[in-house]
C-alpha cells in the first residue's frame, strides 16, 4: 500500500473485469449471437445438381445465358408439338465414337419425359451436328463424344443437351427470360426449346433442318464459353453466336461456327 497507493486495489479488479468481459465474448457470440459478425457466403456453383431440375430448391444459381424472347411473338405455328411435358429429364443412353482431334468435350443428351420425341433421334441428330467440321471442332480445335447414363450418374462428362417442351423452359431456365419461346444456356445444360426445335423461326422461312443446327451450335457454344456476337454487316453470313432466333438484322441464316 505504502508503495503502489490505490493502484494496489484498481489493478485487481481490473484483471477479473477483463477476464469476465473474454468469457462472455466466446460463450455469446461463438453461440450465434446477433451481434457477431456474419458467416462467409459459400461460393456460387456454376452448374446445377446433375440430373434436376436446375431451379431446384435451395440449389445455388448457376451462369446462365438467354437468348431473351421477341418484341412481338409471330403468330402462333400449328400444334406439332406438346406444349408442356412431365417436367422431368431422361438421359438417352448410349456411347458415341469420338470425332475431331483437339482436347475432348463429353457431353450428354437428354429429353424431357412426356414430350413424344424418340430420344435416339434427338441425341443422333446433336451428336451429328457437333462431329461436322463446321461445327466447334473445326480444324482440330475440340473433339465430341457422346456418353450415357452411367457417365451421366458419375458426373463423367463436360455439358448435357436437353431438349425441353415450352412450358418447362422456366423450370431447366429460371429467371432467364424465354418466355417459353428462345432457347437458353443454364449451368451445365444447352436447353434446346422443343418449339424451336419442331417449327424454326420466321427468318428461316419454314428450313426446319438448318435451324436446328443452328440452335444446337448456339447453346453448345455458350456451354463452350462463347457470347452472343452481332451482325457484321447485311448480306453476310449471320455468326453463329448471333442471336437468330430473335431476326437476322440484314444478315444471312448461318448453322455453323466455321462454315
Amino acid at each position: 500500500m505504502r508503495r503502489h497507493g490505490w493502484r494496489a486495489y484498481a489493478l485487481p479488479l481490473l484483471v477479473v473485469a477483463t477476464v469476465v468481459v473474454l468469457v462472455d465474448m466466446i460463450g455469446g457470440r461463438g453461440a450465434g449471437d446477433p451481434g457477431g459478425a456474419p458467416p462467409e457466403a459459400a461460393p456460387a456453383a456454376v452448374s446445377s445438381p446433375a440430373g434436376g431440375p436446375a431451379g431446384d430448391s435451395g440449389a445455388p444459381v448457376p451462369d446462365a445465358q438467354g437468348e431473351g424472347s421477341p418484341t412481338q411473338l409471330p403468330p402462333p405455328a400449328p400444334a406439332t408439338y406438346v406444349e408442356k411435358g412431365a417436367g422431368t429429364l431422361s438421359v438417352v443412353d448410349g456411347t458415341s465414337a469420338v470425332s475431331g482431334t483437339g482436347p475432348l468435350e463429353r457431353f450428354v443428351v437428354e429429353v424431357e419425359d412426356g414430350i413424344g420425341v424418340d430420344g435416339a433421334q434427338f441425341a443422333e441428330a446433336v451428336t451429328a451436328t457437333l462431329g461436322d467440321a463446321r461445327s466447334w471442332g473445326s480444324g482440330g480445335q475440340l473433339s465430341f463424344q457422346r456418353v450415357g447414363a452411367a457417365e451421366a450418374a458419375s458426373g463423367d462428362y463436360d455439358f448435357r443437351v436437353s431438349l425441353v417442351s415450352p412450358g418447362s423452359m422456366e423450370t431447366y431456365c429460371p429467371g432467364v427470360g424465354t418466355g417459353g419461346y428462345t432457347s437458353c444456356r443454364y449451368g451445365e445444360r444447352a436447353v434446346i426449346n422443343l418449339a424451336r426445335w419442331e417449327t424454326a423461326v420466321p427468318d428461316y422461312d419454314g428450313d426446319i433442318a438448318t435451324y436446328r443446327l443452328y440452335v444446337v451450335n448456339h447453346e453448345v457454344g455458350h456451354a463452350l464459353g462463347h457470347g452472343h456476337e452481332q451482325c457484321p454487316g447485311p448480306g453476310l453470313p449471320a455468326p453463329v453466336m448471333q442471336q437468330q432466333t430473335l431476326g437476322l438484322q440484314g444478315c444471312a441464316k448461318n448453322a455453323w461456327p466455321f462454315p
